[in-house]
């Protein structure tokens, strides 16, 4: 039988994170929003309540959460403000492919102590000439002795200012092309290893983005993750965990746009009514409503699925894809119910708008899952 209820313990979870974004997210967005910073003290926070890492597993010191109780953190923390939520979850697609893919000893030595204080990891495959097209991919590493030395550079990289390692993929072999890459933990003060300034982004301000160098990087023979070669299966098999938080993160802004669209509309008034009550109004919010729905809806099946340990890489882009674009849309049309003090910073809704738009882009842009989506759908076709 299908259900669609959460547990005792499940709505336990969610309103903890709910009360969490509620009271010590929401205040603070919109300074980290205007100043960039970083929120550690969030972080710290959220960490001492056991929501930053929730999926690690408990034999390494983790709650071991399932990906649908990460996918329901995810969205209430998002409501909050979904910039601070990323720095919150950032660890989570880093610390994937080393609990796909990482010896029994690689996870208690890189994943374990990250249970015990606060620890931030990055995950470092994006490139100045490479996003979408990941075997575009230029650093490289070359096996010397019982080290690899690294060279490349890596861009737009969440948490990179903050981390503590880096997940790092390079070519081990060049012509072999996704064959040819390989995977490897790369503590970020390594000589080399240079971090870049944060980046000025438009949305998602309080995550911390930069650019990784590597130059003449030396990392032991035990920090490649599997073997030569298996790089690229580590690197995408994350995202089968990852994109559907992500996609719930879109959900909750979006939902956050909606409510704060539905009260506006409940206290403006034109033409003598409050504007909740013109079709043309109520009609935007049925869209968000039943969209943000569905959206949710998708965004369980694809963590449901994993938690079962089904291969869900169309069911995810499926709502990587659906998440994204409804928040955008939601947000856009949020803006558009407030009139001209949507378009305004005094405003909330103009700050959703612009965390909205990531969503669309990292961890796989919309296009990307819709390459996913149709080569899923088309091969079921016989």
């Amino acid at each position: 039988m299908v259900g669609f209820d959460l547990t005792q313990e499940q709505c336990m979870i969610r309103d903890l994170a709910r009360e969490f974004a509620e009271k010590e997210i929401a205040p603070k967005a919109a300074q980290h929003d205007a100043s960039g910073e970083f929120p550690r003290e969030i972080c710290q926070k959220a960490f001492e309540i056991g929501l930053l890492n929730p999926g690690i597993p408990e034999e390494l010191g983790g709650a071991g959460m399932n990906c649908l109780i990460e996918c329901v953190i995810s969205e209430e923390i998002s409501v909050g403000c979904s910039g601070i939520g990323t720095a919150i979850m950032v660890n989570t697609l880093a610390t994937a492919p080393v609990l796909v893919g990482g010896s029994d000893e690689q996870k208690k030595k890189w994943i374990a102590p990250m249970t015990e204080e606060l620890k931030f990891a990055a995950y470092g495959v994006t490139e100045p000439g490479a996003g979408s097209d990941v075997q575009g991919i230029t650093t490289t590493a070359v096996k010397k002795g019982d080290h690899y030395v690294i060279n490349g550079q890596k861009m737009w990289i969440s948490g990179a200012g903050v981390a503590d390692w880096i997940f790092t993929l390079a070519y081990t072999k060049k012509d072999a092309g996704i064959r040819g890459m390989s995977a490897f933990i790369v503590p970020a003060d390594t000589d080399g290893v240079t971090i870049g300034k944060k980046e000025d982004n438009m949305g998602q301000r309080a995550s911390d983005t930069r650019a990784i160098t590597y130059e003449d990087v030396a990392v032991p023979e035990a920090n490649r993750l599997g073997a030569e070669g298996k790089g690229w299966m580590l690197a995408m098999a994350a995202f089968d965990h990852t994109r559907p938080p992500v996609a719930a993160g879109a959900v909750g802004v979006g939902r956050a746009a909606m409510e704060h669209a539905i009260r506006y509309a409940k206290e403006r008034h034109a033409f003598g009514v409050a504007i909740h009550r013109h079709q043309a109004v109520a009609f935007m919010i049925a869209d968000m409503a039943k969209d943000l729905d569905a959206a949710r809806l998708l965004v369980w099946r694809a963590a449901d699925m994993y938690d079962h340990g089904k291969k869900n890489s169309y069911e995810a882009a499926c709502a990587k894809a659906f998440a994204a674009d409804t928040s955008m849309r939601v947000a856009v049309d949020a803006v558009q119910i407030f009139g001209g003090y949507g378009f305004n910073k005094e405003y909330p809704v103009e700050k959703l708008m612009r965390d909205a738009k990531i969503f669309q882009i990292y961890e796989g842009t919309s296009q990307i899952q819709r390459l996913i989506i149709s080569k899923g759908i088309i091969s079921r076709v016989k």
